[in-house]
């Protein structure tokens, strides 16, 4: 007998119909055994539709009070699942965030699992109870509730899986595993068996879609098992997400490619080149709670600096008006600007770590397309650049010819 984590997107739990067939694949491994906890997301749509409710009141909601609306998309699905299971004969209750005690901080949108009191759960579990579980939601010290930003109900589930040492999380979603790169973008894209945790944790923070990466990064630390699989196969091994590395001479130095068009370019130009500027740009933007991205810093005209990083497409306004409003005239900035028709495109593999020549290879397939570029970031076992979107298409599908995973 094995406690398996199941997580189950908003397309897995779409419909009714839906929400049948997720609890129908539940008692099939109920039926063999295993002690069950089920994450659901809001059904899809949901979200947004909850989002443009409270737009309708305020522009720019309450942070707070935008987490008690959304939050709700949940509550109805694990309510519905549970009803689904108890008409197949299934044992089984839900928990909101709350019930559970998915305690997090106050970063109300965009809060952090600080703790998790999973006794309750394992409780029900040991009286053959499957527990369904409502992801993306936590509450606070003081009881508010507390959302924890968009795919956070991958967190939800791998950080389940950590308090209650299970066997394996699963992340079932629309897709059959990890994939080279986006099929819709490239469909001789290919199935990935296995893909390592590093090579994840890049894909993951470089664009990928598949899994949220703070469910990769709580997975790689509490040393979850991880898979991803379809919920709309029967069959299906999915791909695993493991901590070993293979060293087959066949096997490929790029294992896959990620894109992201969600990504605004910030400039502010002609700043002073003295020590601390950096942090003096950078400063006001990490107090706003805004994720800063790739970073280049060029010598300008003599004495100045020109300095250029990105951010979330959406947060490009909100930073552009905290650099005009606080930056620009303290550090004698010349000019301010941002750009939203950018898009980054990285690709990753552990194999990077013992092969050369992967970046020339790399811009020189690029070069060949007539696609320039903007900015370059790397690590061990990544690169990225950043081009214009209107090229994104063409970029990831000459490159991912290049590395040969298509073939």
């Amino acid at each position: 007998m094995s406690l398996i984590v199941q997580k189950y997107g908003g397309t897995s739990v779409g419909t009714p119909e839906r929400i049948r067939a997720v609890a129908r694949r539940v008692a099939r491994y109920k039926s063999l055994g295993h002690q069950i906890v089920v994450v659901v997301s809001a059904m899809s749509g949901e979200t947004n539709r909850l989002i443009g409710l409270a737009r309708e009141i305020m522009m720019e909601p309450n942070p707070r009070e935008l987490d008690v609306i959304v939050s709700t998309g949940e509550q109805v699905t694990i309510g519905m699942t549970t009803l689904a299971l108890i008409e197949l004969g299934i044992k089984a209750k839900s928990y909101t965030g709350s019930q559970v005690k998915i305690l997090t901080d106050d970063a109300h949108t965009k809060a952090r699992i600080l703790k998790i009191d999973h006794h309750n759960i394992q409780e029900d579990l040991d009286q053959g109870y499957v527990v369904v579980v409502a992801g993306f939601q936590g509450e606070d010290e003081q009881g508010n509730i507390t959302t924890l930003g968009r795919g956070g109900s991958d967190t939800t589930g791998v950080a389940l899986a950590a308090a209650l040492k299970a066997d394996e999380c699963q992340i079932y979603t629309d897709v059959d595993g990890i994939y080279t790169t986006d099929p819709r973008v490239v469909p001789e894209a290919k199935k990935l068996d296995s893909i390592t945790f590093e090579e994840m944790l890049e894909m993951a923070s470089l664009g990928s879609k598949v899994l949220q990466i703070r469910a990769v990064e709580f997975a790689g630390k509490y040393k979850v098992k991880l898979r991803v699989l379809s919920s709309f196969e029967e069959e299906g091994d999915g791909t695993l997400i493991t901590f070993e590395e293979k060293n087959k001479m066949e096997d490929p130095i790029i294992s896959g490619i990620a894109f992201n068009r969600d990504e605004a370019k910030v400039s502010i130009l002609g700043v002073p080149d003295k020590p601390g500027i950096a942090y003096q740009i950078l400063g006001p933007i990490a107090d706003a709670n805004i994720d800063v991205d790739m970073i280049i810093q060029n010598v300008g005209a003599v004495g100045t600096t020109d300095f250029t990083f990105t951010v979330h497409r959406i947060d490009l306004n909100k930073a552009l008006g905290i650099l005009n409003e606080k930056v620009k005239g303290h550090v004698n900035a010349r000019e301010v600007n941002g750009n939203d028709k950018i898009a980054k495109v990285s690709i990753v593999g552990v194999g990077m770590r013992s092969h050369v020549g992967v970046a020339s290879q790399m811009f020189r397939t690029l070069s060949e397309e007539g696609i320039n570029i903007d900015m370059i970031s790397t690590s061990e076992i990544k690169i990225s650049v950043l081009i214009d979107e209107k090229y994104l298409e063409l970029a990831v599908r000459a490159l991912h010819k290049a590395f040969g995973l298509d073939a």
